[in-house]
């Protein structure tokens, strides 16, 4: 448990009542945008980084050199923010590690935010565990070490929600509240910094794809850009209500794993779901055709993945705020009687 005065004294940081912010609005505005050319820009400046067609992104060599490049940036922006929340706010360290999300560490949050994502992911999971069979490897030590061998792996599920949830909210969040931008505000207009650090894949997309047309890779980028936004508004709002770094960092790895969810088509089987069937008469051609193995499932299926899609997204919404109800919480959304949050 944090003492009360710590808390105490970093709530009164960016309190209304306060005559004055720490940073002015402009000033926050810049420091964002440095921060995320810092994150972004050391992708560029050595060859062992830079994309080109003939080395993609993917490439162990390329992901080795970049999480070294982004660590660095992290822990230069991490000092930079703590300096200014220490000197500017006037703040102890412990409240500036507290406002930065480092501390202290509840698990009973962490869980909470994890199971809260879990609701809102219904139906992919139900997708991925029951139809296509995953759950018996979910909690297998083997199943884990194979996610995390291979440099792809360690970079979407560990290195990369590390360092972006670093940069993003541990960094440019606590920048905002200096200045007394409201906590909605926050949740909105923070993440924009963290979509727009993913513009870049444009063109690095065009240059290793150099047949795809123009208009789909802008496309892809324009819906890549959505996405990631849409989710820096959730981040956001986890980071803000438990003031958890690692809650944030944990759950941004869970939704990369479950990927964007299915908003059409049919639910498949990813492995058999029994032996084939053999039928008198058939021969073999006619046998696969009527084999339960090909991937084939009923409807019902579909049917029921869509309806735990909607079921899910209902249940999220409703458990939204009590589920990210927290003592450590760094802002209060409460409707005030001005009406401002």
């Amino acid at each position: 448990m944090a003492p009360v005065g710590v808390l105490a004294r970093l709530k009164s940081l960016y309190s209304k009542h306060q005559d004055e912010p720490s940073l002015s609005v402009q000033t926050v505005a810049v420091f964002s945008v440095a921060l995320t050319l810092l994150y972004v820009v050391p992708f560029y400046l050595s060859p062992t980084t830079r994309p080109s067609p003939s080395l993609s992104r993917d490439a162990p060599s390329v992901i080795r050199a970049r999480i070294r490049a982004v660590t660095g940036s992290c822990i230069v922006s991490s000092l930079i923010v703590l300096w200014l929340i220490v000197e500017e706010g006037n703040s102890s360290l412990g409240a500036g590690l507290s406002l930065m999300g480092w501390w202290p560490i509840d698990l009973a949050d962490i869980f909470r935010s994890l199971f809260l994502t879990a609701i809102l992911f219904l139906g992919p999971l139900f997708e991925r565990g029951i139809a296509e069979g995953e759950w018996r490897t979910w909690f297998r030590r083997s199943k884990l070490s194979e996610s995390l061998s291979g440099w792809i792996g360690w970079r979407n599920y560990v290195a990369g929600p590390i360092t972006e949830e670093v940069m993003f909210r541990s960094a440019i969040v606590p920048l905002h509240l200096l200045a007394h931008v409201s906590p909605t505000r926050v949740v909105f207009i923070a993440p924009l910094y963290f979509g727009i650090a993913h513009v870049h894949h444009f063109y690095e997309f065009t240059l290793t794809h150099p047949d795809t047309p123009a208009l789909a890779a802008l496309l892809r980028s324009i819906l890549q850009f959505g996405y990631t936004t849409i989710f820096g508004w959730y981040a956001t709002f986890i980071y803000l209500r438990t003031g958890s770094l690692i809650a944030a960092i944990l759950v941004h790895s869970f939704c990369n794993w479950c990927g964007l969810p299915r908003f059409w088509g049919r639910v498949e089987a990813g492995e058999p779901l029994g032996p084939p069937i053999n039928t008198r008469g058939k021969d073999d051609s006619d046998e696969a055709s009527t084999s339960v193995g090909n991937g084939q499932l009923g409807v019902g299926w579909t049917v029921a993945y869509y309806l735990l899609l909607v079921a899910g997204a209902i249940s999220f919404t409703q458990c939204l705020w009590p589920l990210t109800e927290s003592y450590y919480g760094l802002v209060s959304f409460a409707v005030s009687k001005t009406g401002t949050s």
